[in-house]
């Protein structure tokens, strides 16, 4: 296909800050599709899914501009990034998440590539696992989400962007500054409203700012690259649904409760009594809307006492939140704008926000709902279990314990479970994947439910 040249293939400032941070920290954010099978996977089908993956919202790369303060931008790396790896040794069913976190461990790069690669492992007793890991930088999990449906399916999608270098320096170096002098007059708004904002932040009674968490431990010495633990559980889709309308909740106020509940175990809980949590909400309505990140995040507080026997006021909490973030965007959003000219030293003090941490230590939480049946079906047939985990790569010791650890919480239903992965750090504790496994079934445990965890 020939490129567009009316396809604006700038980054959206959402996605240029996330790539800026990534570049200020060294810590790369992954997405991890895992599907796993209690069979010989059809190798032929998953060949035929590695072909078709590389388009539509994957089949891109980003290339920086010239000037240091200039738009990075899209440009084309259609089909496969790297070769299917196909594992000749089969493994024990209970090492699968530690194959999981050694495909995460493998180089990942937006820029220069590859921006995501697939894996296959066979099994000791006759199953197979199946993995995708990819930049997040290309696209949030609605955006993978769809790509694996479009591969499925072999809609091979090509957006229309610019080959590799297809700028020459001083072209692209000229446009860019062009553009820069075109948007001054936003970036001058821009400041201003930062400078506004600023000042009626530091106006506002205290009353109203966040409830402060507990202090945080004190930072372990050391500045090694940590793998942050990572696990999944299962839950029968019936059971799952039962359990929340008996609670006078829905599959969303459950799941925010469990969410509650797990912040509780490792000790995420606020000054009074209350766990925040952050969740992510889709923004993308179109197959035309090519942001990586189309997003808005709810924030709320949940008491996580009453959750386990009534839902009603986590629901009630829930639905405001999400009615107030579609309908109230985040003021500090309008600052977007000025990350070309921030500085990478000042964006990587910024790496808390992007840790779902800070201050407030929230429990990031992200809810897919119902899936597609097709993006369970790897090789063209039913996954017997699928799971959508977010990791990160480079994240040092140091780091994750001056932002008060890590929690975070994914689900999607599919094939008659909801799948539920938590990941999870606790300062000052044994982090581990054994240990997060009992905390994370504690949890659901505290809801009458059973569930099967890897």
């Amino acid at each position: 296909m020939t490129p567009d040249p009316t396809l604006d293939n700038r980054l959206a400032f959402m996605d240029q800050a996330g790539f800026a941070l990534e570049r200020a920290t060294g810590i790369v954010k992954l997405m991890q599709m895992v599907w796993i099978y209690d069979r010989p996977v059809d190798l032929d089908g998953v060949r035929r899914f590695h072909r078709n993956f590389g388009f539509g919202l994957p089949g891109r790369r980003i290339e920086k501009s010239p000037l240091p303060f200039g738009r990075p931008r899209w440009v084309a790396s259609l089909g496969p990034v790297a070769p299917l790896d196909i594992a000749k040794t089969p493994r024990p069913r209970s090492e699968v998440t530690d194959w999981l976190d050694e495909r995460a461990a493998l180089p990942v790069d937006v820029e220069h590539g590859p921006g995501w690669h697939i894996g296959v492992l066979p099994l000791t007793d006759g199953g197979s696992a199946v993995t995708l890991v990819g930049s997040h930088c290309l696209g949030d999990g609605v955006a993978a989400l769809l790509s694996v449906v479009e591969a499925t399916v072999a809609a091979r999608r090509d957006i229309g962007y610019p080959p590799p270098y297809s700028r020459t320096g001083f072209r692209g170096a000229l446009t860019d500054l062009r553009d820069t002098v075109r948007t001054l007059p936003q970036t001058g708004r821009t400041v201003a409203a930062a400078a506004r904002l600023g000042l009626r932040m530091r106006e506002e009674p205290t009353a109203e700012q966040p409830v402060a968490a507990a202090p945080k431990p004190a930072v372990t010495a050391g500045d090694e690259t940590v793998t942050i633990p990572a696990v999944n559980l299962f839950v029968d889709l019936a059971e799952w649904d039962a359990a929340a309308t008996s609670r006078n909740g829905n599959s969303y106020s459950l799941l925010a409760g469990v969410a509650a509940r797990l912040g509780v175990l490792m000790g995420r809980q606020r000054r009074d009594g209350t766990v925040g949590l952050l969740i992510a909400l889709n923004d993308r309505t179109t197959l035309d809307d090519t942001r990586a990140q189309a997003m808005v995040f709810a924030q709320l507080g949940i008491d996580p006492a009453p959750v386990t026997g009534d839902l009603t006021e986590a629901r009630i909490a829930l639905r405001q939140a999400i009615k107030k973030a579609r309908e109230e965007p985040d003021e500090t959003l309008q600052l977007l704008p000025l990350v070309p000219f921030v500085p990478r030293r000042v964006l990587s003090k910024v790496a808390d926000v992007f840790f779902g941490s800070g201050d407030d230590l929230p429990v990031s939480c992200s809810n897919l709902g119902d899936l597609e049946p097709l993006a369970g079906r790897v090789d063209g047939t039913d996954a017997d279990y699928v799971m959508l985990r977010g990791v990160d790569q480079g994240v040092r010791r140091s780091v994750i314990e001056r932002a008060g650890g890590q929690l975070v919480v994914v689900a999607g239903r599919i094939n008659g479970k909801i799948s539920i992965c938590v990941v999870g750090y606790q300062c000052g504790a044994e982090n581990t994947k054994n240990r997060l496994r009992e905390l994370a079934r504690q949890a659901v445990e505290e809801f009458g439910l059973s569930a099967e965890v890897l």
